[in-house]
């Protein structure tokens, strides 16, 4: 159940079970209700529906709970019956797309509205996870360059702990989960517990950031192939080597950092000076900018502009097929430098 009703100021009473609720009461309170609870080890009684605006009744197969309807009706209360949060555990990863809620897809937003705590990245949607994950504990792991507060091993342990005391635990992720998001060591950790794990793909910004900028990965009769690339570290010389030779689209995630060894190394293993280089950052934000230049110039072009990660960078012919939204001053310039070095 996905909560849209605000009941700030309004009394809630959730019986049931503590374990069986759980998910209940955190999912009225993030709407803004005082929740009070009833276990069936409680004597009831109808004056504790006084000022009681609705009644969960978590049904948690627990005896004494009979008494609710017909109590409620006398009362004027409304009755809401709701199935116990209490299973085996289980772990959900989901690939979260590129940022915005509506490129989260349908079995990504049901596994969200049935978790009960959810372990959530810097570059995964979670601005709106109190409305998205109403009955979850919310629990930010994100990393940033250079600041791991939660180490990786750290994060499958919790998920791991977490689910084996019967919680559905779900791993939110930017992109995909198992292109550069180690989603298969998560995995592994799970399957190694012996927990359920369950993987929800995702939109992966390898290919939707460029296209938010207009820039196709492949296009007919200028590339039939693109190749996905961290550059979260510096590249060997054999790397180099394979990737300037082999044609079509270069798509780099997280090279930034790496940006001036990336482009001495291409250089160096013969990749063109005039190659087209595009640059987007802060995909699908309200900041996305992209700046265009061409191999020799994208590293003074990326200090001048002062480029800052997250950020794709795409490498390739394909850049100059990019529309309106990418720049077509910058791109008709590019074009104009390419043809005078040819």
């Amino acid at each position: 159940m996905i909560l849209t009703a605000d009941l700030t100021g309004q009394t809630v009473l959730v019986a049931g079970a503590p374990k069986a609720a759980m998910r209940a009461i955190r999912r009225y309170r993030a709407a803004g209700a005082t929740v009070h609870t009833l276990a069936a080890s409680e004597a009831f009684q109808e004056e504790m529906l006084d000022s009681v605006a609705m009644v969960v009744a978590v049904e948690d197969a627990a005896p004494g709970w009979d008494m609710l309807p017909e109590a409620c009706r006398r009362q004027h209360v409304l009755l809401v019956k709701e199935a116990t949060a209490v299973r085996g555990g289980l772990v959900t990863l989901i690939g979260g797309g590129p940022g915005p809620d509506d490129l989260l897809t349908m079995r990504a937003l049901a596994a969200l509205k049935d978790a009960d705590v959810v372990y959530f990245d810097r570059l995964g949607p979670h601005a709106n996870l109190r409305w998205l994950a109403p009955g979850a504990e919310l629990v930010d792991v994100g990393k940033r360059p250079g600041h791991h507060p939660v180490c990786q091993e750290d994060i499958q342990r919790r998920m791991v702990d977490s689910a084996l005391q019967g919680h559905h635990v779900v791993r939110l992720k930017g992109g995909d989960p198992y292109v550069f998001g180690r989603g298969g060591e998560e995995v592994a950790a799970c399957i190694k517990a012996e927990v359920p794990v369950t993987v929800v793909p995702g939109i992966s910004s390898a290919i939707s950031v460029p296209g938010a900028a207009g820039i196709p990965v492949t296009h007919r009769d200028v590339s039939r192939m693109f190749t996905v690339v961290s550059g979260h570290l510096p590249l060997a010389e054999e790397e180099y080597r394979h990737l300037a030779g082999l044609g079509g689209t270069l798509v780099i995630l997280m090279g930034v950092g790496t940006l001036p060894q990336l482009v001495a190394g291409l250089r160096r293993e013969g990749m063109r000076a005039d190659m087209p280089v595009a640059i987007v950052e802060q995909g699908f934000s309200e900041s996305q900018r992209t700046t265009v230049s061409d191999l020799a110039g994208v590293v003074t072009a990326a200090g001048s502009a002062r480029i800052k990660s997250p950020a794709v960078l795409v490498i390739g012919e394909v850049v100059r097929q990019a529309d309106g939204r990418t720049g077509r001053q910058e791109l008709a310039q590019l074009t104009r430098l390419a043809s005078a070095g040819a």
